[in-house]
């Protein structure tokens, strides 16, 4: 697992760059728009959806991080809990690092959602991550639309995978942060509120700040076992040796 670290790396960047240079975004972001009744698939003020895909899971999350934390900060002695004290401090360091890290991403990269740009009759020009809007056609508001906030949330339980020992339970792990990740940033697409590169670029950085904090986080040493005094050999028993001097 830890060694997908690099190798994670290199997939990001080049999913980033597929997206960049491919429609791949507008033709998928089509399929869930109605261009005759300006309306997506999702309505964002919908309260049953955006209870199940949005406030529900993000409550939930923030739950298990103070749960976390607090165990934490409560639970000193490894002994008392049912997992090592390091793996619960890497799945919070995870819960808070990695929707901030998209937080600062959604602030500097200047990006509109679907639903704001022309196409999907908003008001702002379609301009990619990398891209440049057109001279006197710049809004005036920022856009706030890349990485994807909502599932940045879902995607840090990927960090599951490090409270198990075994390859079944890592595996549980993971697909617990993919389904959650994907399902709330599938949620977002259906509205209008992020692309599908969005998407997988946080699934993605997700993983790696996981795995950055394992590498930052050292194990705990071994626990060293009580020194055991050895007992004589029966034919010595009883006998006492002087020592020289």
């Amino acid at each position: 697992m830890d060694r997908t670290l690099w190798p994670s790396v290199v997939v990001l960047a080049a999913v980033f760059a597929i997206c960049e240079a491919t429609g791949m975004d507008l033709w998928l972001q089509d399929h869930f728009y109605n261009f005759a009744t300006h309306r997506w698939v999702v309505d964002a003020n919908a309260t049953v959806p955006r209870l199940l895909f949005y406030t529900g899971p993000k409550v939930m999350i923030w739950l298990l991080g103070l749960f976390t934390i607090g165990a934490v900060v409560c639970c000193r002695k490894p002994r008392k809990l049912p997992f090592a004290r390091r793996d619960l401090i890497i799945l919070a360091a995870t819960l808070a690092s990695a929707p901030a890290l998209v937080a600062f991403g959604k602030a500097t990269t200047d990006t509109f959602t679907p639903a704001q740009i022309r196409r999907y009759n908003g008001d702002a020009p379609y301009v990619k991550v990398m891209g440049h809007y057109p001279p006197g056609d710049h809004p005036a508001k920022r856009g706030r639309g890349f990485p994807a906030g909502h599932a940045s949330g879902g995607y840090s339980l990927l960090a599951l995978a490090g409270m198990a020992s075994t390859r079944r339970g890592r595996a549980i792990g993971i697909s617990i942060g993919l389904c959650v990740g994907t399902m709330m940033g599938t949620y977002q697409m259906l509205k209008g509120a992020h692309y599908l590169s969005h998407t997988l670029v946080t699934a993605i950085l997700c993983w790696i700040v996981f795995l950055s904090w394992r590498r930052i986080i050292p194990p705990a040493p071994p626990a060293q076992m009580p020194s055991v005094p050895e007992k004589p050999h029966p034919i010595f028993h009883g006998w006492r040796f002087k020592s020289n001097g």
